[in-house]
């Protein structure tokens, strides 16, 4: 039989379902895989005797004829998503010790269909980067060997400070390097301008941002509240489409969530796609673009009308805005959000000689160097005297952004095809230790999504010439998941599958 670990989401969740095989071996399997692969520091709390008991229900379930949508599949659920009684920290020092007494209603509606929990994945600190080095737990290494490296050099960093080493990307880092690596089938995600499609992209898995409101953010640490959407990293397409239609539902809890029926996805995945319409916007050929990630567009274009879609260029003149508004808008809404974590109710408290000082200490000690730099910009963007400059621009440059979207749609485009990241994944402490805009450009093909409030999709498109995986993304209509599943699976099949060459951390 094929090792446990390596089945798809799809395959597995089949292979129970016909009693091939049982939740617990299945989870048994990956928490074993969760063990050798420590170094990797995917995960900051794993959850083995949850996990166990969650799968011998499952198998009782599924014996009985009452089997879930997802009986019996083990995930991995990112640090920013509350679980009652279990570690939620956002991967920061300021929510110390923190369990909710509540279950984000995500994750509530994964265990409603049977998921297993395996543990709570690292990320960058309140989903803040593009790397997954903020984190407080320190970074995670993609499974992904450096080019020229061989295994015993990756074990040996590993077991050092981890610099050199491949990051997974952010910030749902730890999501995409667990997927990639075999430790879960599947993993919860966030998204506030990339932070699901980057780390796909850069380790070889797929990862979908539905549209703003598709899934709820209630029990979700907020970082952007008009930004965050919460999404599913898996290694396929249809195990994306699978996840997420667990994932997504109205919620009466979140006044943002959309109040519709939730579509079968996994019913769009091989459909055909003869005649839809894909845009190629002009705007996202930007200056100094790699010829590696020129090679991959026009592969993905190939790809697409080979399959008898209808290629179509487009323009999207706002798009050379939208990173610097991006920049604007989400510090703002972090300076908001987390002007909670004062260490009065939850968390960390540091002393000090008054109220005030207590609040000044905690939140300085709390919070890292990425954090507290976000929350200043924001606080200054929303100060007298610069909210009409910087912040209600932005959002006036945020509107034509959307604008240029819907026009694309309105004249007929199914979809937009663009590269994912501009290039394939750097090393661990390679950028943003001096200027942190250099890490901010890892964003500029991802965050005009977010800033509409659209669908993205990452799906793996090749490799680079060293060997590294490239990710190819689609941009559709406002709930219309189900296109962008049907096209990416169509670019999964012509590309080939992209795995692991080997488990050299083990």
């Amino acid at each position: 039989m094929t090792d446990l670990t390596h089945l798809t989401l799809a395959d597995a969740r089949d292979a129970l379902k016909a009693k091939t095989i049982s939740a617990v071996d299945l989870t048994q399997a990956h928490l074993a895989a969760i063990e050798k692969a420590r170094a990797l520091n995917a995960f900051v709390k794993e959850t083995p005797d949850r996990a166990l008991a969650m799968a011998k229900v499952s198998d009782a379930k599924i014996a009985s004829g009452n089997a879930g949508a997802l009986e019996g599949l083990p995930l991995g659920i990112k640090d920013l998503y509350a679980t009652e009684g279990v570690h939620m920290q956002a991967c920061s020092h300021v929510l110390d010790g923190f369990k909710p007494a509540y279950e984000s209603t995500v994750t509530s509606q994964l265990w409603r269909d049977g998921a297993v929990m395996l543990g709570k994945l690292n990320m960058d600190e309140f989903a803040m980067g593009s790397s997954n080095e903020t984190s407080y737990y320190g970074p995670v290494a993609s499974p992904w060997l450096p080019p020229s490296w061989d295994e015993a050099r990756g074990r040996a960093a590993l077991a050092g400070d981890k610099k050199g080493l491949l990051v997974p990307g952010g910030s749902s880092g730890g999501s995409a390097a667990a997927v990639a690596a075999h430790l879960c089938l599947g993993a919860t995600a966030t998204d506030t301008g990339g932070s699901i499609r980057q780390p796909a992209a850069f380790t070889g898995t797929v990862g979908i941002k539905p549209t703003y409101g598709r899934c709820s953010r209630w029990g979700v640490a907020a970082f952007a509240s008009s930004l965050d959407q919460a999404g599913p990293i898996a290694r396929t397409v249809r195990d994306c489409a699978i996840l997420l239609k667990s994932m997504a539902g109205h919620d009466p809890k979140d006044s943002t969530s959309f109040d519709a029926p939730v579509p079968d996805y996994e019913a769009a995945v091989g459909r055909s796609i003869k005649g839809k319409k894909i845009g190629i916007p002009k705007e996202y050929r930007i200056d100094g673009m790699p010829a590696e990630i020129e090679k991959l567009w026009s592969d993905g274009i190939e790809m697409l009308r080979a399959a008898g879609a209808e290629i179509v260029d487009i323009s999207l003149p706002h798009t050379k805005t939208a990173l610097p508004a991006y920049y604007i808008v989400a510090p703002a809404e972090a300076s908001s959000n987390l002007a909670r974590y004062d260490g009065v109710r939850y968390g960390l408290r540091v002393p000090g000689k008054d109220i005030a000082g207590m609040y000044e200490n905690t939140r300085a000690e709390g919070f890292g160097r990425e954090v507290r730099r976000r929350i200043m910009i924001g606080t200054y963007v929303l100060s007298a005297g610069y909210y009409d400059a910087y912040y209600v621009r932005a959002q006036k440059i945020r509107t034509l952004i959307k604008r240029d979207f819907e026009l694309a749609y309105a004249d007929g485009i199914d979809a937009i095809l663009t590269p994912a990241t501009p290039s394939a994944a750097f090393g661990i402490g390679e950028k943003g230790s001096a200027d942190p805009v250099e890490m901010y450009l890892n964003d500029v093909f991802t965050v005009t999504v977010n800033m509409a409030g659209l669908p993205g999709i990452a799906v793996p498109g090749g490799l680079s010439a060293q060997g590294l995986p490239l990710g190819l993304q689609l941009i559709g209509r406002p709930f219309d998941e189900e296109t962008l599943f049907s096209v990416a699976e169509v670019i999964e099949q012509s590309a080939g599958r992209i795995t692991l060459p080997t488990a050299w951390w083990g």
